[in-house]
């Protein structure tokens, strides 16, 4: 996000694009804005998810929080071409964020919402998701410029298809071998 999307301003999801707005408003550096936006959200993941879920969430979205505050620096940011970095950027958020619902974890803010979709109607959360963050870029790019919500939704798009893609690889490729062979 830091390296390919925000660069250009495009929401890198519903989180995003609320976070790109209080930046906008307030002058709130986007690191910390979507650490807020996203940790408020824990709470559905605490009453929906369970504790295991919401304890892997807020690992995931300090240690994003982090990333994004430290790959935000001048030495990081080239800004080549819009439309390179939105598919490059798309495909690294896209894996990202399939690895961890696979793993019953969201990344934070409409991956929370998303999860909890996916877990109670048994489809992949990609659509979900895509919907939910549809309607915060026509909110973000009605604020801030319209130019980005052609690129905001193409991006989440083609996120959308690399999450549902990853999230439906079979399971044996991500599982850790356990020991259950050794029962005596």
């Amino acid at each position: 996000m830091a390296l390919f999307l925000f660069p250009h301003a495009i929401p890198s999801g519903g989180a995003g694009g609320i976070a790109v707005l209080l930046n906008y408003w307030f002058s709130i550096p986007l690191s910390f804005a979507l650490w807020l936006v996203n940790f408020s959200l824990l709470v559905l993941a605490i009453k929906w998810l369970g504790n295991a879920s919401t304890i892997g969430t807020m690992f995931t979205i300090t240690i994003t929080s982090i990333s994004l505050h430290v790959f935000s620096m001048d030495v990081f940011t080239h800004r080549e071409n819009v439309w390179v970095d939105l598919i490059i950027g798309s495909i690294i958020l896209g894996t990202g964020v399939g690895i961890l619902l696979r793993q019953k974890v969201s990344n934070g803010g409409m991956g929370v919402i998303a999860l909890i979709i996916s877990n109670y109607r048994s489809i992949p959360p990609g659509k979900p998701l895509l919907l939910l963050n549809g309607f915060i870029f026509l909110l973000t790019a009605s604020i801030i410029a319209w130019e980005i919500v052609i690129q905001a939704l193409l991006s989440q798009w083609i996120s959308t298809r690399i999450v549902d893609f990853v999230y439906n690889l079979k399971r044996n490729l991500y599982t850790v071998p356990s020991m259950i062979w050794r029962k005596k």
